[in-house]
C-alpha cells in the first residue's frame, strides 16, 4: 500500500472511545435501514424543506407541506434525530438541518452514491457473502442472468442505467480538464485508443481538445452501438471510430496501427477485472505498442486518496463489483496495480495524482 498521510492517520491507530465504538457497532448493524431512512428523507424533500426553512420546521408543518402523514414523518424525523442528519429544538420542536443532512443534500458525490447504492446495489448487495464464496456477482441475478453487468448494461431497467452512468461519469469527467493537459500537451498524442470507452464521452473530448488527434473507441460489441449513437453529429464525431472486442478473448487481438500508436488510454477500465485478467488485458495492450506509445491508465487508487471519506467510498465500491459487476475485481492500491503492470512487460514512467474527484494517472511504457 501506499498510504496517504490523512489515511495512515485513520487506518493505522484507534481514535474511538468505548462508548463511540460501541454506538457505531450499533449504527453499522442497522445500517440498512438508516440508509432507506436517510434516503426517503432526501426524495420527500423533508432535508430540503427544513434546510430551506428560516427557524426549523415542526413536525405538524413537515406534514402539511409533503402531505406525508403524521406516523410517516414522526417515524423518520425521529430515526433522523438518531442517524444525525437533524437537529431539535427541545423548547419549539423545530428540526433543524445538521452538518451531516447539509452534506447529504448538497455534496455532489454523496448524491451520486446515494442513487447509484440504491438503484443499483441494495438488492444484489445481499448476496455479496455467496459472490465473496463463488467470485461470480450472484447480485447481478435480480436483473438478469448476464456473466457481468457490462453485457448487461443495455438492457438494464432505465432507471438502474441513469445512476449507474450518472455514477461512473461523475468520478471520470471531474478528472477530464486534467487529464486532457496532461495527455495533449506533455505528449503530442495524435492516434490514440481508448479502451473501454463507453458511451464515447472522452473520445469526443479528446476530439474536442486537439483538431488533429483520432481516436478508436474499443469496447464489448453492443456497448459500441450505444457510443455510436451517443456521438453521432457531435463535434468530432467524424475521428472517432469503434472497433468492437471482448478483450478477455483468449483470441482477442488489439490491431496494430500503421505508422504507430501514440497512446492508448484506460479510464476506470481495469478496476473492473481481476488482477489476473489486467495482466492478460495489458499483455495485449503491449503487443499493440512500440517504442513511442505510452498508456495511460486512470484510477482511483484508494490508497492515493487525499481525503479518508474518498477511500471509504473506493473501498465500499469494491464491493459493488463483488455482488453485482463481475464478482472478481476491486478499487484496487498502488502496489497491485505495478505488480499488474510489471508482469505484463511493461513500467511506470511517471504518476500524476490528485485529479479531480481523486483519481491518478499512471502513465506506462515498454519495459
Amino acid at each position: 500500500m501506499h498510504l496517504t498521510p490523512a489515511l495512515k492517520e485513520k487506518y493505522t491507530q484507534e481514535h474511538l472511545s468505548a462508548p463511540q465504538a460501541q454506538r457505531l457497532a450499533e449504527f453499522i448493524a442497522w445500517s440498512p435501514v438508516v440508509f432507506q431512512a436517510s434516503r426517503l428523507m432526501v426524495k420527500f424533500g423533508i432535508l430540503d424543506l427544513i434546510r430551506d426553512s428560516d427557524s426549523g420546521l415542526t413536525r405538524e408543518e413537515i406534514c402539511e407541506k409533503t402531505s406525508l402523514s403524521d406516523y410517516a414523518v414522526k417515524c423518520l424525523t425521529e430515526a433522523s434525530l438518531c442517524i444525525g442528519t437533524i437537529l431539535v429544538d427541545e423548547e419549539t420542536n423545530r428540526f433543524t438541518l445538521s452538518k451531516t443532512g447539509w452534506f447529504l443534500l448538497n455534496d455532489p458525490a454523496a448524491r451520486v452514491n446515494m442513487d447509484f447504492c440504491h438503484d443499483v446495489n441494495y438488492l444484489g448487495w445481499f448476496n455479496l457473502e455467496e459472490s465473496l464464496l463463488t467470485g461470480k456477482p450472484e447480485g447481478l441475478k435480480n436483473f438478469g442472468s448476464w456473466p457481468t453487468i457490462y453485457e448487461g448494461l443495455s438492457s438494464l431497467p432505465e432507471k438502474v442505467q441513469k445512476s449507474w452512468f450518472a455514477f461512473d461519469h461523475f468520478y471520470s469527467d471531474s478528472s477530464f480538464d486534467e487529464a486532457l493537459e496532461i495527455m495533449f500537451k506533455k505528449h503530442s498524442v495524435k492516434t490514440l485508443y481508448d479502451i473501454g470507452g463507453n458511451t464515447g464521452k472522452w473520445a469526443l473530448r479528446c476530439t474536442d481538445y486537439s483538431p488533429e488527434v483520432k481516436v478508436t473507441v474499443i469496447d464489448l460489441k453492443q456497448q459500441i452501438s450505444l457510443m455510436q449513437a451517443n456521438i453521432s453529429g457531435k463535434n468530432g464525431a467524424e475521428r472517432i471510430s469503434g472497433l468492437g472486442i471482448d478483450i478477455l478473448k483468449k483470441e482477442s487481438v488489439l490491431p496494430k496501427l500503421e505508422g504507430g500508436l501514440d497512446a492508448i488510454w484506460m479510464s476506470q477500465f481495469l478496476d473492473c477485472f481481476s488482477m489476473e485478467q489486467i495482466v492478460d488485458i495489458l499483455t495485449k495492450v503491449k503487443e499493440a505498442m512500440d517504442s513511442k506509445t505510452r498508456v495511460y491508465i486512470m484510477e482511483t487508487l484508494w490508497d492515493r486518496q487525499r481525503f479518508e471519506p474518498a477511500a471509504f467510498c473506493l473501498t465500499m465500491t469494491s464491493l459493488y463489483f463483488t455482488a453485482l459487476a463481475n464478482g472478481n475485481s476491486k478499487m484496487y492500491n498502488t502496489s497491485d496495480m505495478k505488480t499488474c503492470i510489471e508482469k505484463a512487460g511493461l513500467e511506470i514512467e511517471e504518476i500524476y495524482d490528485n485529479l479531480g474527484q481523486g483519481h491518478s494517472i499512471l502513465i506506462c511504457k515498454l519495459k
